[in-house]
């Protein structure tokens, strides 16, 4: 298992991607995916790369901005992405800080998806991610 790594810099192609085959394949509009952010800067780089290939799936996509990553989820609910973030804390046996939003129920757009989770992470972990406002801010 590993998941697939794109470019920070196309993250909100990515999503565009993930809500334009929602919207194909999912009629009933249930969370059809879900964006997991999680800090791994107390974490080795090495052991981080060991993390993802073993808990990630081959259909789930990552995309990180220097530590802080965005895991999308397809398929996933926050139960199934809090069952993630659970195997990650197992594999690094401690707690990481993490958060998530899912589509459609925390926005519709991938600007309302990441302006929810920039305001989730801020209010929850007291880390701004200002690496997302270049993305909240233009579209």
């Amino acid at each position: 298992m590993a998941g697939v790594h794109f470019s920070f810099d196309n993250i909100k192609q990515l999503l565009q991607l993930s809500i334009g085959i929602a919207q194909r394949l999912d009629e009933n509009r249930s969370e059809s995916f879900t964006i997991l952010y999680c800090d791994f800067s107390s974490i080795a780089p090495d052991v981080i790369k060991m993390s993802l290939e073993q808990v990630l799936r081959n259909s789930d996509a990552i995309s990180n901005f220097e530590s802080d990553y965005f895991l999308v989820l397809p398929y996933t609910d926050k139960y199934g992405a809090g069952i993630v973030t659970k195997m990650f804390s197992d594999f690094f046996a401690k707690e990481i800080n993490s958060s998530m939003v899912s589509y459609p129920g925390d926005g519709e757009t991938p600007k309302a998806l990441l302006q929810e989770l920039q305001n989730i992470v801020s209010t929850k972990h007291h880390n701004d991610l200002r690496c997302l406002d270049s993305y909240t801010r233009l579209y």
